[in-house]
């Protein structure tokens, strides 16, 4: 590959990041805190709030080790890419999306959230850390001459 036909990695614009205890109200200022950090960017995604939310309900209910917090990550780029990442402490537990026709009641009950954030998220996937964690990510491209609000 010549290094014209490289891909363009640009360093963000604008970044975020906090550790946050791995409790429910741990998790509701994770989304209160994106909220405030793109209105402060002028970049008020609404749905990188809804992808947040899950992300560090998730980390909370499925990747939460006592005494450990998780760490959330915005990332805004030139481009006006946003890039969400949300790292806990559980790298043994992976996410998957659940089978849409699975009919187990404890699924049914639950783990639909990564469902909401393939449906938000433009791209995600998870990136395993050498220290026994994980980082679950999402990436929000811009709409053009639209404000998601």
């Amino acid at each position: 590959m010549s290094p014209k036909s490289l891909p363009q990695v640009t360093a963000p614009t604008h970044h975020f990041s906090v550790q946050l205890s791995a409790t429910r109200r741990g998790a509701r200022l994770a989304r209160l805190l994106t909220e405030r950090q793109l209105d402060d960017w002028g970049r008020p995604f609404r749905n990188a709030t809804h992808i947040v939310a899950e992300l560090a309900s998730n980390a909370v209910l499925h990747g939460r080790v006592p005494g450990r917090d998780f760490r959330l990550g915005l990332n805004l780029h030139a481009d006006g890419t946003l890039l969400i990442e949300v790292t806990d402490a559980r790298g043994d537990r992976l996410p998957r999306v659940p089978d849409p026709a699975c009919h187990d009641p404890h699924e049914v009950e639950s783990g639909r959230g990564l469902l909401i954030v393939a449906a938000y998220a433009d791209r995600w996937g998870v990136d395993e850390a050498p220290a026994n964690c994980k980082t679950v990510w999402a990436e929000v491209d811009p709409v053009p001459d639209r404000v998601d609000r």
